[in-house]
């Protein structure tokens, strides 16, 4: 089986998420799309975070109607800051069956060669990438063969940390997040 994974604090994940998470999967050899809850990013050391069981069942709510999109909570276990190399190698371990790949925006191409053991990344998975209104100027200073542009992708420029201010700002957020997620987050006052 070939799993995309989507890797975020998603904090909260929101209809930008969804939306992407499903168009690659169906418009890709992906059989399905995986949602890594990370539950700290190497690279957002000073970010606060919700505990990541909230953040989790928030995924779990969001992707409910979703017969291909999966949570995974393989992140929880591991030593942190974790690297998305050895989420992989633990992953390869534990499902020798599966074959991954990793999914990320055009933002964050510029930065792979940053990534602990970049080359091997892309040397040895598939990474899918949508696009993004802003993706930076940076080249991609990485091997690009295994690295496919997901055609005709809605471009969304949501962002979790604009829905948690606007939460805090007593702003009407409910179009930007899946219903149960809206309903959660509205009836446990996250973000306020």
């Amino acid at each position: 089986m070939k799993i995309g994974l989507f890797f975020g604090t998603f904090n909260p994940i929101h209809q930008g998420h969804l939306i992407l998470a499903h168009h690659i999967q169906q418009y890709s050899s992906l059989d399905q799309v995986w949602f890594v809850v990370t539950p700290r990013s190497p690279f957002k050391k000073n970010e606060k975070l919700t505990d990541d069981y909230t953040r989790l069942n928030m995924v779990e709510l969001a992707i409910g109607n979703y017969p291909n999109l999966f949570s995974s909570t393989i992140e929880f276990r591991l030593q942190q800051p974790n690297y998305t190399v050895t989420t992989l190698a633990i992953l390869r371990e534990k499902y020798p069956h599966h074959e991954f790949s990793l999914i990320m925006g055009e933002d964050n191409l510029g930065g792979l060669h940053k990534w602990r053991n970049s080359e091997f990344l892309v040397s040895e998975y598939d990474i899918w990438v949508y696009p993004r209104l802003h993706p930076g100027s940076k080249t991609p200073q990485v091997d690009m063969q295994r690295i496919f542009r997901v055609e005709n992708a809605p471009v969304i420029e949501i962002s979790s940390t604009f829905i948690r201010q606007a939460i805090a700002e007593k702003k009407n957020v409910r179009p930007l997040l899946p219903p149960e997620v809206f309903h959660f987050i509205d009836g446990s006052n996250l973000y306020q």
